[in-house]
This record gives C-alpha cells, structure tokens and sequence, in this order.
C-alpha cells in the first residue's frame, strides 16, 4: 500500500454572497387592520331581531313559571295556616309585601317608557314646529321643555333665561334655537362626557385585558350603561327594561344605516389606531372599540335629545374620541 504524499484538494461548494441586513428579505407584515370585533359583535346581537317562535317561547315560558310558582306559593300558605295560623299569616303578609314590590317594578318600568316617549313627542313636535315655521307650536313645544325640567335644580338659571326672554323672539326658529342654546348646552356637556366616559373603558379594557369575550362583555355592559346614563341625563330616567329597549333602538338605527361598519372615515378619524396597531393588535382593537363606543353614544344623544341640532353643533366621533383617549395609548390622537 503506497502513503500519498503532497497537499490533498477539496472541491468546495461555490461561494454565496455573504449576507447582510440590506441584502436581507423584508419582514412580511401580518398584522391586520383593527376591525372592532367587540362593537360589531354587540350591535349585531342587540340589533337582531327575534324570531316570532322565539318570543312566543318565552311568553310561554315565563306564563308556565309564574303560574308555577303562584300555584306553590297558594299551596305553601294555605297549608302553613292550616298547620298555624300565626306562620301562615305571617308568609302571607310576606308574599303580599313581595307583590307590592313587583308592582313598585312594574309601574316603574311603565313611568320609565312613558318619560322615553315623552322625549321622543317633544322632538318629534319640534321639528314639525321648525320645518312649518309655527310660533304657537314652537311656544307649545318650549312651555313642554320648561315643564320637563321643572323638578331639576342645576337648569334652573338656564329656565330662568327663557323665561324671561321667550316673549322677545317672534318666530319659530329663534324661540327654539333659544330654547336649545339654554337648556341643551349643559345637557349636551354631561352626555359628551358620558360618551368619552364609556369609550374610554371600552378601549381600555380591550387593549389590556386579554381574556376571552372580556372585551365583548365590557362593550355590551358599558354602552347599556352609557344609553341610560344619556336618557337620565336628557329627562328619560329609564329603567331596566326601558334601557334595554333603548339600546336595541339605537343599535338598530346605527346597523340600518352602517354607522357600525369601521369604514376610511373612522380609520381617518382615529388614525391611532393603525399606527397602534402595529405594535399590538389588542392596541388598535381598542381604539376602534373606543370609537365605535363614540358613534353609539353620539346616536343616543340623538334619539334621547328633546331638541333636534340646529344652532348647537352635533357631537363628533372625531373630538370624542381624541378627548377620550388623550394620553391612554401615548399619543391626544391615539
């Protein structure tokens, strides 16, 4: 066996050009678009209507359960007096305290719709009074705000104003744009900064919390909360059930129309939103959130406002939202 003596030549690969951060291919970007998941979940569920099968379910349902329970709660008593007298009667004051108060409920949650259409009268009738031009129906309409607001101690220099000054304007448009200049602006302030109240939660929540149907739950609790916080402010005082038929109300106008859909001009509107989004997701989801918060809150005051806008400006989501989420995220437009 002969030793090979000499260098030994290895045959390499060709060289590749060594790399580098120019040469280095662009880093795709995945993240999407923040779409307001949660606003968009909640108007669709708020704002679909109920199947006529559905609600005769649970007329049936809640009839079978009260009747049910009404006919356990005779059998209990009457079987207590027959065992003693003194239990029996003492379950029977009882029981009649518990109907009292359900029907302390009931005539509230009545009084609670009658106040809403009373609102909804006055708007309606105001601007009949606007497009003809009638200084009667406009006096009518201004003498049913005064008596509106006559119980509330914080418009009471604002009732004042007008009364002192309503027999100086003799048409119909400055008798009401007077009207709404004293009465509106202080309403129009409190419901604003319910408005930023709730889109601020709403964004906040979204953006930090990262459990699963939080966001949803949140955005669902606060604008119920937000529409009958604007009712209360504005005179409704709605109750349980009037919230909630308020709610479906407002959600329902809001997907009629497609105020609901995040589209350029609430993008343009809350440009934080992209920017944020790509740094997190959950980030511009919540700015969205917050904005969409906005358009529903600026819808309730429109639905829930006396007076429709003339000489006051309308709410915008815009200044809504800056002033809402002003230093939440880093950045007023964030």
């Amino acid at each position: 066996m002969t030793t090979r003596k000499g260098p030994v030549l290895i045959e390499m690969d060709e060289k590749k050009p060594r790399a580098t951060p120019a040469s280095a291919p662009p880093v795709p970007d995945l993240t999407e678009q923040p779409t307001g998941r949660a606003m968009q979940t909640v108007a669709t569920l708020a704002a679909r209507p109920p199947s006529r099968l559905a609600r005769w379910f649970w007329r049936l349902l809640i009839a079978i359960v009260t009747f049910g329970l009404s006919l356990w709660a005779w059998d209990f008593v009457t079987g207590l007096i027959a065992r003693n007298t003194y239990l029996g009667y003492a379950a029977m004051g009882l029981l009649g305290a518990f109907l009292l108060v359900c029907l302390g409920i009931i005539l509230r949650e009545w009084a609670s719709f009658a106040r809403l259409k009373r609102l909804d009268d006055v708007h309606k009738a105001a601007s009949a009074a606007i497009v003809a031009g009638d200084l009667a129906s406009a006096r009518h309409v201004t003498d049913r705000l005064l008596a509106l607001y006559a119980g509330r101690d914080d418009l009471k220099w604002p009732r004042d104003r007008v009364t002192e000054r309503r027999s100086e304007v003799l048409d119909a448009d400055g008798l009401l744009g007077m009207a709404e200049t004293e009465l509106m602006t202080p309403l129009d302030a409190a419901a604003r900064r319910e408005v930023e109240a709730a889109a601020r939660q709403v964004a906040t929540v979204t953006a930090i919390v990262p459990l699963a149907l939080a966001d949803v739950v949140t955005a669902l609790t606060a604008n119920i909360r937000m529409i009958r916080r604007i009712a209360e402010i504005y005179g409704g005082r709605a109750g349980t059930l009037g919230s909630w038929r308020l709610t479906r109300t407002v959600l329902t106008h809001l997907v009629a129309t497609g105020a609901v859909a995040v589209g350029d001009d609430l993008i343009s509107s809350v440009a934080g939103g992209g920017v944020l989004s790509k740094i997190s997701r959950r980030f511009g989801e919540g700015v969205i959130n917050g904005a969409l918060t906005a358009r529903v809150g600026i819808a309730a005051i429109e639905v829930c406002r006396p007076l429709p806008f003339t000489r006051l400006k309308r709410p915008a989501v815009t200044s809504l939202v800056q002033r809402a989420l002003t230093g939440l995220f880093g950045q007023g437009k964030a």
